[in-house]
């Protein structure tokens, strides 16, 4: 007979479940990005509290100034560079629009098959940019609501990093507890099999933390050496963006390729080769060999099923799928293997003749 106390209870919990998630929704981006962050770092929050006998609350106080650090620092610098920049391409674009485009390179007339008419294409463009200009101008407007846009997502991105800061702090300050909780809550839900897969979901983040974070951390110092070798200005702040784009399939050649079009605009063709070469077989090349290495390190799962959960992921969740994708490819194979492995009650039951 139904239990309508036991079914009421059950329904106004699923609504108090509901209600949690409704009002937890605007920060589960920055909820992930903490949980992720703390446990990529919890080594050190170990070592902290072991060895080095710091308190718990001083060492995540510790932890969280450091990735303030980390973090806010470059971000800040960043932000000055690319204003700085943008001021620059601004004035530049002023210029050609009064005093127009300089004399075409001797270079590009002496190119093969298309140097002439690159330079006829050059001297048009020179000879109607006040008309080019005139009728871009209505086109200025929708590019500045683009570029107002833009600038409101990457406000609410800071903004998420910095809520980030402030809630990895008590993930450090009460991993251990919210480990417990989890832990028992899995038990209740799915029972012995629980700690299979919480050593699994914690194997599979590790695994993708080190190889995409080693690879862009990697391909961003490679970078940045090929830079300072062929005296690239901005070096530095290039190696940085290498870094970033590096966390997205096929960013780094949109860092360094332009920069090779510079120096072939400049007319240092040897240069130009150098870090063309450099950029497709060194710091490109490097996401070939290491990501799979470090990512497969250490774990039984097939290396396509967490790469395509890396990919993929990004494509469903945006940039927290770089995570979420090859965890849930990872539980979901893992879930599966077991089902095949286990056979079914009714086969088991099955009399034998």
């Amino acid at each position: 007979m139904l239990n309508n106390d036991r079914l009421l209870g059950q329904i106004l919990l699923f609504i108090l479940l509901g209600a949690c998630v409704l009002v937890l929704a605007p920060f589960w981006s920055a909820l992930f990005w903490a949980a992720v962050l703390a446990f990529a770092s919890w080594p050190l929050m170990r070592l902290l509290t072991g060895p080095l006998k710091v308190g718990v609350t001083a060492a995540a106080a510790l932890l969280t100034l450091v990735w303030m650090l980390v973090l806010s620092a470059p971000l800040v610098w960043l932000g000055f560079n690319l204003a700085d920049h943008i001021q620059t391409g601004l004035a530049l674009l002023k210029t050609v629009q009064v005093d127009g485009l300089p004399e075409p390179p001797t270079w590009l007339g002496s190119l093969p098959l298309v140097g002439e008419r690159l330079v006829i294409l050059w001297n048009d463009i020179d000879a109607r940019g006040a008309a080019l200009f005139a009728s871009a101008r209505p086109y200025l407007g929708e590019i500045g609501n683009w570029l107002l846009a833009r600038s409101a997502q990457i406000g609410g991105g800071m903004l998420e990093v910095v809520l980030s800061l402030v809630l990895i702090f008590f993930f450090y300050r009460d991993g251990p507890a919210l480990a417990h909780f989890v832990h028992a809550l899995l038990h209740r839900l799915i029972g012995e099999r629980a700690d299979h897969y919480l050593h699994l979901v914690a194997g599979t983040v590790q695994r993708v933390v080190n190889g995409v974070i080693g690879t862009a951390a990697a391909q961003a110092l490679l970078a940045l050496i090929g830079f300072w070798i062929a005296g690239v200005p901005g070096a530095v702040l290039l190696g940085l963006l290498t870094f970033v784009f590096s966390l997205i399939p096929m960013g780094p050649p949109l860092i360094w390729g332009p920069v090779v079009a510079w120096l072939v605009w400049r007319g240092d063709y040897g240069l130009a080769i150098f870090l063309g070469v450099w950029g497709t077989f060194i710091v490109s090349g490097v996401d070939n060999v290491l990501k799979p290495y470090l990512i497969s390190r250490g774990g039984n799962l097939p290396l396509v099923v967490v790469l395509l959960g890396v990919f993929g992921g990004i494509l469903a969740f945006g940039f927290m799928g770089l995570f979420l994708g090859p965890t849930l490819l990872a539980v979901a194979y893992s879930l599966l293997k077991d089902w095949i492995a286990t056979p079914g009650k009714a086969a088991s039951e099955t009399p034998s003749t």
